[in-house]
Parts: C-alpha cells; structure tokens; sequence
C-alpha cells in the first residue's frame, strides 16, 4: 500500500452549514453555535455561583447573561466592520446590521463584553475584577462552539499543507489546507475551558480578583497569535506590513497586558469565601 493518501474534500465529510430549513428560513449551525454557547454558559455559571464567595447573587446571572450578548455581538459586529472590511461596509452602512451574512471579530466581542460587565456591575454595585473571572471561565464554550461551526461551514480554512490531515475546503483552490478552525477549538475552547475550569474548581484562584481574568486574556491571545501561522489571512486584508495577521495584531496587546496584569494581581489576597 502507498504511504501517501490523496487529501480529502471538505465536501465529502457530509457537512452541511444549515441544520434546518422551514420554507424559506434556514436555521443554520453557527446560529446554534452561539444559542448554545450562551445556555451552557448560563447554566455553568448557576452552578459556579453556588461556591462560597461568589461576587453574585442568582438574581444577577439572568442579567449578566443577558448584558453579555448584547455585549458580544455589537462588539463583535462593529470590530469586523472597523479592522476586517471597512471598505465594504462604509459603501453600504445598512449591511452592518445583516448578521445572518456573517463578519464577526472576536477581539470587538471580548472588548463588547468587558465594557457590558464593567456598566452591569457599576449599576449594581458589583465587583468588576470578579465578576469578569467568573465569565473568563464560561467563555471558552462560546469559543469551541463558534469554531466547530466554523468548520461546518467550511470557512476560515488554513493555509496550505502538506499533512495528511490537510482539507480540501470550496474556495480554498485545489491545494489541501490546513483544519485550523479545528485547532482554535481545541486551544482557544476545550483546553482554555479545562484550564480554567481546574484552576477555579480546584485551586482559590476565583478567590484573587482578576486572576482568571487575566489568565484567559494571557492564553486566548498566546493560542490565537499561534494558531494565526496554520490559518489563511483574511482575503481583503493578506498579511500586514508588520508581517503579521490582523488576528495576531490584535492578539498581541492581550498578551502583553495578560502578562503586566497577572503579575499585579497574583499576590492579591483572596476575598473571603
């Protein structure tokens, strides 16, 4: 037998972007994906609240979620408009607000979200470092989803390779591409997802306020920087000046302040359970 194996198309895996269609309306994957991602992360925090020295009451999940994703898909929409593809939408500004095409930048959903916690826990007289350690340690959900349903989609693929896992994904040529949306779910969702989860679990860690906070900026910006090398860059925008991607620029001010903020709060002594 030859050791070589012709790559496999992404079309013959069965994959299909919409999970059901009713008439004229598509429910697809990545809608779910995110549906998803915000009842686990509900339900997970209910149980993590449950824990002596919670920075929030059960009243306040039910806000905080909701806050959230308003949080998450303003901040993500409006970060794509202004770093990935202002071109197209400054001809067109009424296509801003059709999420159902797609365009969305994690980075602006990260900030979108801080920005909601930061105005809920002011209006409510609530720990801010806290409260963002506590949905530091959700996040990853949303993330693994997201990037699974990416892969079901077929977009986002990799740069090329020669790898026997290599993909052949529509509208990536005929070449065999890297699965990096794979590779995001597994760093930046179920091994951020378990790291944080021990630490908070098992450790006082959710105790020190901004620790896990701070440890998911560190990691998300240091797994994405890296996975960035496997994954295509954005058509409309290739490889920067700098050398590096957009994601990878953006990623870099999240791990240089992960790093200046964990080494400020680590010694904090931890609230009171």
């Amino acid at each position: 037998m030859p050791f070589w194996k012709p790559p496999v198309e992404w079309t013959r895996l069965g994959l299909d972007p919409v999970a059901l269609s009713l008439g004229p309306f598509d429910l697809r994957w990545y809608s779910l994906a995110y549906i998803a991602g915000i009842l686990l992360g509900w339900r997970l925090l209910v149980r993590m609240i449950r824990l002596p020295g919670s920075p929030v009451e059960r009243r306040h999940v039910d806000d905080l979620v909701t806050w959230c994703t308003i949080g998450v898909i303003a901040g993500g929409r409006l970060a794509y408009v202004l770093f990935y593809d202002p071109a197209t939408y400054l001809a067109n500004p009424v296509k801003i607000l059709a999420l159902w095409e797609g365009g969305m930048a994690f980075h602006g959903g990260l900030l979108g979200v801080i920005l909601a916690i930061v105005l809920y826990c002011r209006a409510q007289a609530l720990s801010v470092w806290r409260v963002l350690d506590y949905v530091a340690v959700v996040t990853p959900i949303g993330l693994l989803l997201g990037r699974l349903a990416n892969f079901v989609n077929g977009e986002l693929w990799g740069r090329p390779t020669d790898g026997s896992w290599g993909l052949i994904f529509p509208g990536g040529g005929p070449q065999p591409r890297h699965p990096s949306q794979l590779y995001e779910a597994a760093l930046e969702g179920a091994v951020l997802l378990v790291l944080l989860s021990f630490l908070f679990w098992r450790t006082d860690a959710r105790l020190k306020p901004g620790l896990l906070g701070g440890l998911f900026v560190l990691l998300y910006g240091l797994f994405r920087f890296l996975v960035e090398f496997f994954r295509e860059p954005d058509a409309q925008l290739g490889t920067l000046a700098t050398g590096l991607t957009m994601g990878q620029t953006l990623s870099v001010p999240m791990i240089l302040f992960g790093v200046w903020h964990i080494a400020r709060v680590r010694h904090r002594q931890p609230a009171l359970p």
